[in-house]
């Protein structure tokens, strides 16, 4: 047991793409609060939006981290018919295009997802792949803390040598 959580406690050191995976979260997540604050009206919206951005990023890691486990039970649904693949083909691809083109998201979701697959290729290439639930949740974890890092940053919580040269007061 203790020898399981100090692999993982040293996982930075031996895989430092999970530090690179927590950094560029904290950036997302700095670009959320900034992006949001300059956005007049959003003041009773905010918790929502902050929300819904946890939520975005938490379906980014899933979708990097379990890959085969998606594909399978979509390709699955997909080889009931044809119809139904090309109704839900269509479907996925047009709400998702659009959610991501009218937002103006795509670029972090992008970032997001990259940086969470070359933290799994880094943790492969280290010998560290725990059970699929394990490395899911230990991602959630990184990068939704990660996210909170840099909201703290953008609304000043951390200090002011902490905040972007843009918000300095």
């Amino acid at each position: 047991m203790s020898s399981t959580f100090l692999r993982y406690l040293l996982l930075p050191l031996r895989a430092p793409m999970v530090l690179i995976l927590f950094l560029v979260s904290a950036y997302v997540g700095l670009d959320w609060s900034v992006s949001r604050q300059s956005v007049a009206g959003v003041d009773g919206m905010e918790s929502l939006a902050w929300a819904m951005e946890c939520l975005q990023a938490v379906v980014v890691v899933v979708v990097c981290t379990l890959p085969d486990l998606l594909l399978r039970q979509i390709s699955s649904l997909m080889a009931t018919s044809r119809v139904v693949s090309l109704v839900a083909s269509l479907l996925v691809v047009t709400v998702v295009g659009i959610y991501m083109l009218h937002l103006e998201m795509l670029a972090n979701v992008l970032v997001l997802g990259s940086s969470v697959l070359l933290a799994r290729l880094d943790m492969v290439r280290a010998r560290l792949v725990p059970p699929p639930l394990v490395t899911l949740l230990l991602l959630v974890l990184l990068v939704l803390g990660g996210a909170s890092l840099g909201r703290l940053v953008a609304s000043g919580n951390l200090g002011p040598m902490l905040l972007p040269p843009g918000l300095k007061g």
